[in-house]
């Protein structure tokens, strides 16, 4: 062989990224497994980044859970930032519950006049039996 001629085998200056003889390409094959996972990732981000409103109002027992899971996934399927900014806001904040004292002092003032409340709705159906508060004595006071 001449000195100025290359050999044909000669590949060792040949980069590794280079498709080999045989058809392997390692720069083709890492890329479609790095391409594969990264969508995974930003997949598993996105999606955990739409239940956050969820996790918040269930970690808190929300009242209004049913309210943010629904505007999560209002934002989830219109890709609409307001409904999912609404879910945060709904889930960070408890609102006042006013039912409670006002069951409370209805039913209060039911036994006061004489009615027993009934256990399935607010109804109240009169109690035959029982005294009318009017009618009881205060105890006597204790001295001593």
């Amino acid at each position: 062989m001449e000195h100025g001629t290359l050999h044909p085998m000669a590949t060792g200056h040949i980069p590794d990224y280079v498709v080999a003889a045989d058809g392997s390409d390692f720069l083709f094959t890492f890329m479609v497994f790095f391409t594969v996972g990264l969508i995974l990732l930003i997949g598993i981000g996105y999606f955990t980044l739409h239940a956050i409103p969820e996790k918040m109002a269930h970690e808190s027992n929300h009242s209004q859970f049913q309210i943010v899971g629904i505007l999560a996934l209002l934002a989830l399927f219109t890709h609409n930032n307001m409904f999912w900014v609404l879910a945060v806001l709904v889930a960070g904040f408890r609102f006042p519950d006013y039912l409670s004292p006002i069951e409370s002092i209805a039913q209060s003032l039911a036994r006061l006049a004489g009615f027993k409340p009934a256990e399935s709705d607010y109804a109240t159906e009169p109690v035959e039996d029982s005294p009318v508060v009017a009618d009881v004595e205060p105890a006597p006071k204790q001295e001593g």
